[in-house]
């Protein structure tokens, strides 16, 4: 049994010593209890203390700084925290879970994983914890996960529950019903609860050699696996045919990253999967593959499938379902109908009966271009919905190339002209083809908030170009560190080791002067931030990469050791790799297409139709040069209130804001310590109303944070 030294500490324990909270959502007047508001995943509070009469005057009530942010701004907070009574539970940017006095911000508790031995990868992102209220014998707990771990802590004290896995937590990657051994898993976003469950998503390596993303529930009192859903289906399962033979023994993906959703009264978990390993090249998994890219339905109880409805046949474009589905109610004909909206990297919102995954609104299966790479079968059509309208551009024709200046104009006019630009579900390609709106959306992680006053949906938006150039690999490649590093490594750190140009992705170049040997090949094995583990990798390998980033010996032969021919194959099949993950920018560093660059949007779920469009964030340089607003990337959802008020971070401006509900006005906005890529969060303790954001910055080349901030009206 493996052991642990459990390391804590505790700063002025909670009073409370009996279990706190007689209900497992809280009480949706004061709490914020659940992941994103509740276990619809709404964003939604029906506290109105603050409203747009007064919005104008919140101010700050307390800031708690963690103290662990990475000054080289490598370090996020993408937590959105959970307040339970008058205690906020969240992360920190070196994932420690941490309890705070939600009314002044004081440190109750904090345990570090780290610390506690129990972890062995390098740190990641975290995007929040879950809370299960305890019963007669069991005290409330917090489960959240930190590298491959996932923990049960003493919700009072921070303590870890021994009686939880092997001293406190399970490993991730046990239980998946295949050998993962080397392979990255772990869970950025928490899971949901139910009854005594925790039905828990994870995060997987994307790349050629990736872990499957199988769903799967556990006792939240024991740790006890107590079922699978396989999201790459064994032999006899539904979906089995989508996928070549034995799939199931070696490609991985279809998992489900981003967060659920939960019916309580159905006993229903709605869960959306993201695509099929590798992103950009399945030659090795030609058919539709069932169950990626897929909205499911499985009973909360027994994991069984109840219905499906894939939004991506056999993706190529790395287009996951980014955000936990909303579950909503849309008066159809003078009946109301619940359904579940799920919003898409794509810009589209797909709206579902929530019994049967029919769709509420036509959806046609259009045809799309075959792809020109060797190997590669795309599917032929892919469904896209005809209501509600994209909430995102679709194409980026020369019309739309950016007006910010006629030197951006012409700089980004003849680079689009190199590329293939002809919209949605183009297949990769050598030439380099537009990915529109971008990786990262459209929607992205932070969601989409729902009002369930008044039927609208509301979503922040990302209208970005970027460019996927694919790579031939030598067929000998994989056999010299060259080769590998063009595998494993280029798609993030660049073909010429140059990083990514917002800084998200650090260059390599001169890694010889900042780095020892053994310190990279420790990191290769063992990911650190958003690098996921290499484990895999056999010690010639991981040598050969070394000596190539080095400088040295870069076409060494190496002799692998593995034996089975099948995996080897599969393995090293894929004859392409790719430049990286490239925002098409012009010579300054700006977006390549007209403003606006990032939106904020309200969706009419009963009509289909969208209310209003306004741009989120800005970039003050250009306002101060005559440039419209044009707003900016962003990441991190809204909170919606019965006080006629939205709510939102986001913006790579590091403000946060309060829009008007019904026009998207700016009734209220701060400037943040440092970018608020999260979820708020809203609650009300004794009487009074706050508003809680995390500030960690670190993305699109900001600097890092580790604070909460909480606002409220003065007393």
């Amino acid at each position: 049994m493996r052991r642990t030294t459990i390391l804590l500490t505790v700063v002025t324990l909670c009073s409370c010593t009996t279990y706190r909270n007689p209900s497992n959502t809280g009480d949706p007047y004061t709490d914020w209890a659940v992941y994103l508001g509740d276990a619809t995943s709404s964003h939604y509070s029906t506290l109105d203390q603050i409203n747009r009469s007064n919005v104008a005057d919140l101010t700050l009530a307390w800031t708690y700084k963690s103290g662990d942010a990475d000054s080289t701004g490598r370090t996020q907070i993408q937590c959105n925290p959970i307040i339970i009574d008058s205690t906020l539970y969240a992360t920190s940017p070196g994932l420690k879970a941490i309890a705070l006095d939600a009314t002044t911000g004081r440190e109750i508790w904090r345990f570090d994983p780290f610390e506690a031995g129990a972890v062995d990868e390098g740190r990641g992102i975290n995007r929040g914890v879950s809370y299960w209220r305890g019963d007669d014998q069991h005290a409330a707990r917090i489960l959240y996960s930190a590298g491959s771990r996932l923990f049960a802590l003493d919700a009072s004290t921070g303590i870890p529950i021994n009686s939880f896995g092997e001293e406190g937590s399970v490993d991730l990657r046990d239980g998946l019903d295949r050998d993962v051994a080397g392979l990255s898993v772990t869970a950025r976003t928490p899971g949901i609860i139910h009854k005594h469950l925790l039905i828990q998503g994870t995060s997987i390596s994307e790349g050629i050699r990736s872990a499957p993303g199988h769903i799967r529930a556990y006792d939240v009192r024991t740790g006890e696996l107590v079922w699978i859903f396989h999201t790459i289906p064994h032999p006899g399962e539904f979906g089995y045919e989508t996928w070549p033979p034995n799939a199931y023994l070696y490609s991985g993906g279809a998992n489900a990253w981003s967060g659920l959703s939960l019916d309580e009264e159905r006993g229903t978990v709605f869960l959306p999967t993201g695509s099929a390993a590798f992103d950009f090249w399945g030659g090795n998994r030609i058919g539709e593959n069932l169950f990626a890219n897929s909205v499911l339905a499985l009973d909360a109880m027994t994991g069984e499938r109840k219905w499906h409805f894939q939004i991506v046949h056999h993706d190529i474009w790395d287009r996951d379902l980014p955000a936990a589905p909303n579950l909503v109610t849309v008066e159809r004909d003078g009946r109301h109908i619940e359904a579940v909206a799920q919003v898409t990297k794509s810009g589209h919102v797909f709206l579902l009966d929530r019994d049967t995954g029919i769709p509420l609104f036509p959806v046609e299966e259009r045809p799309f271009p075959p792809s020109d790479l060797e190997g590669e079968q795309a599917w032929p059509t892919q469904p896209i919905p005809l209501k509600p309208p994209p909430f995102a551009r679709q194409k980026f024709d020369e019309e739309d190339v950016t007006n910010i200046s006629q030197e951006s104009h012409d700089y980004v006019l003849e680079r689009l002209r190199q590329v293939r630009s002809d919209g949605q579900f183009v297949p990769p390609s050598i030439q380099g083809t537009i990915i529109y709106p971008g990786f990262d959306g459209g929607a992205e992680w932070g969601g989409a908030g729902y009002d369930p006053t008044t039927g609208v949906l509301y979503v922040n938006s990302n209208e970005m170009a970027w460019i996927l150039t694919m790579v031939p690999l030598n067929p000998d490649g994989a056999t010299t560190g060259k080769g590998l590093y063009a595998r494993y490594c280029a798609g993030c750190h660049g073909t010429g080791l140059e990083g990514s140009p917002t800084g998200d992705m650090p260059a390599l170049t001169g890694l010889e002067s900042r780095m020892t040997r053994d310190a990279v090949s420790e990191q290769i094995a063992r990911g650190i931030g958003f690098m996921p583990s290499f484990g895999f990798l056999e010690s010639g390998e991981v040598s050969a990469i070394v000596d190539f980033l080095f400088g040295e010996d870069e076409e060494t032969l190496i002799e692998l050791e593995e034996d089975d021919a099948e995996l080897s194959a599969f393995f090293a099949g894929s004859p392409y790799g790719h430049t990286g993950y490239n925002r098409f920018f012009d010579q300054d560093g700006y977006p390549a297409v007209k403003p606006p660059w990032g939106t904020l949007n309200a969706i009419n779920l009963n009509t289909g139709t969208i209310v209003w469009t306004v741009p989120l964030g800005e970039f003050a340089e250009l306002t101060a040069r005559g440039v419209p607003q044009t707003g900016t990337e962003n990441y991190g959802g809204p909170v919606v209130t019965s006080g006629g008020l939205l709510f939102i971070a986001a913006s790579k401006d590091e403000r946060f804001r309060a829009f008007d509900k019904e026009n998207g006005a700016v009734l209220w906005e701060t400037q943040l310590p440092a970018g608020g890529y999260a979820t708020p969060a809203t609650y009300e303790v004794r009487g009074k109303q706050y508003v809680v954001i995390a500030a960690g910055g670190g993305k699109m080349g900001t600097k890092s944070g580790d604070a909460y901030l909480a606002f409220a009206l003065p007393d």
